[in-house]
């Protein structure tokens, strides 16, 4: 059975390796997926995708909302 999950990621991103000033912010996903795994995953997957220069990449699943 596919859920809808809220999953929320955390994102670091430095302009440079040499400069160590860095932007920081959260975006949330709503994810359909049968488990909180592959919640987890799928969202690293598109914050990846949303968000190429990110350098770290912390996931939470935070609720079920269907």
């Amino acid at each position: 059975m596919v859920h809808t999950y809220e999953v929320l990621v955390d994102i670091k991103e430095f302009a440079d390796l040499k400069n160590n000033t860095c932007q920081s912010g959260t975006t949330r996903y709503e994810i359909d997926a049968e488990s909180k795994h592959k919640a987890d995953s799928m969202a690293l997957l598109q914050a990846r995708s949303d968000h190429p220069k990110g350098t770290e990449y912390d996931v939470r699943v935070t609720r079920l909302l269907k």
